[in-house]
């Protein structure tokens, strides 16, 4: 078998305090690019370990989020399990939470307490609203979050109702954002040699994600209208017809456009009076559309596709989840691969997103069956063989 090469985070260590889906997704990052993240799970584990379709008793969502981890777990409502924890925090470059502000308190690891016990310590926390605010201790699941920051308003159809994103967007850009802080902090920590706090909050991941949207009402002071599948600020830019299906096109700019307008041979839209400007052809959106369908509804996709794209200009199909996954560049990228369970199954997960040349992401730990690494983890931690089998008898850690 070949030798997998260190990632670029070897060495760094983490104590993944997270449940459910935007914690474990930073620690899951972290954990691709090579850190040791220990996962702290209660006796009934993650509750993502019994969701989704199973496969052998495993379920593919948690293995989606949770690979390149290894499982402790401890009993955070019994004083020798805070106990265990505040050893394993004593010498980890990272602490990641996503509990509800104030339970960290509420264990006995507040901020100063974090402070004392080590100094060098990254603690990021992810959560709904953010710490401060009226909204801070209010729960928050991506739903809210799609629905309170002005994302869900801006989806749908003009004559539809606000629409969610399907994917649990708040959760990922959280994790994501989240990832990039630590790793900003322990940049940081370099020049300062002391850790920091990293707040993540769902809401503010996802309204920074309105981009322009944002830029015009902030120019206009008009709520933006929701335009479907055109783009709401340029147009022609969306689906189109052809005669077989819809492709997306994406004519960002006038250069574009006058690519796509010439191969359709529509090349006097540009210079016609009534759509010269874009103010123009974003009030005739109905009118270029049903030319534009018009034209391109006389030859298949397949055909437009390459003489679009031969022509310098965005566009694509509309694929679905599974052609996506056959999708031969998506194979070529190995953006669907398997993972293995600790002692169970390989599945099917997504594969990584960031390409690194020297030090690749790469699967280094299994995807850890609940409590599989707790002994030794703890023995790494210099607890002695008669201390761990005392706290397995006493209920504050399992060992699988």
């Amino acid at each position: 078998m070949a030798e997998i090469p260190n990632g670029p985070l070897v060495g760094l260590r983490v104590i993944d305090l997270t449940r459910v889906l935007s914690g474990p997704f930073c620690t899951m990052i972290l954990g691709d690019l090579g850190a040791d993240v220990v996962k702290i799970e209660p006796p009934k584990g993650d509750p993502v370990r019994g969701q989704g379709t199973m496969t052998d008793g495993h379920s593919g969502y948690f293995a989606g989020f949770n690979r390149n981890k290894r499982s402790v777990v401890l009993d955070l409502y019994s004083e020798a399990g805070r106990t265990v924890l505040r050893r394993l925090l004593a010498d980890a470059d990272v602490l990641v939470e996503n509990f509800r502000p104030g339970t960290l308190d509420k264990l006995g690891l507040s901020a100063a307490a974090l402070k004392d016990l080590n100094p060098r310590l990254i603690v990021a926390s992810v959560n709904g609203y953010g710490s401060t605010g009226p909204h801070a201790d209010r729960p928050a699941f991506d739903f809210i979050a799609q629905a309170m920051s002005g994302f869900m308003g801006v989806n749908g159809e003009a004559d539809g109702p606000p629409m969610r994103a399907a994917p649990p967007i708040s959760d990922l850009v959280a994790g994501i954002y989240a990832a990039v802080g630590i790793l900003a902090a322990v940049i940081g920590r370099d020049g300062t040699g002391r850790g920091q706090t990293v707040e993540v909050a769902m809401v503010n991941g996802l309204l920074s994600l309105m981009a322009y949207i944002a830029s015009e009402y902030f120019a206009t002071d008009r709520v933006p209208p929701r335009t479907g599948n055109d783009h709401p600020l340029v147009y022609p830019y969306g689906l189109f017809r052809c005669s077989d299906g819809q492709i997306a096109v994406a004519n960002s700019h006038d250069q574009i456009l006058r690519r796509f307008l010439d191969t359709l041979d529509l090349g006097w839209v540009m210079s016609d009076p009534r759509y010269d400007s874009n103010p123009k052809r974003m009030a005739a959106r109905n009118e270029l559309r049903d030319l534009i369908d018009s034209r391109m509804a006389g030859k298949p996709r397949d055909h437009w596709l390459e003489v679009l794209n031969v022509a310098g200009v965005p566009c694509g199909v509309v694929q679905d989840l599974g052609q996506v996954a056959a999708d031969p560049q998506i194979a070529a990228q190995q953006m669907v691969i398997e993972t293995p369970w600790q002692d169970g199954p390989s599945l099917r997960v997504l594969g990584f997103p960031i390409k690194l040349g020297g030090t690749p992401c790469a699967i280094r730990h299994p995807v850890p069956r609940l409590g599989g690494n707790t002994a030794e983890v703890l023995a790494a931690a210099g607890f002695s063989a008669e201390e761990i089998a005392g706290l397995a008898a006493s209920g504050s850690i399992a060992t699988d």
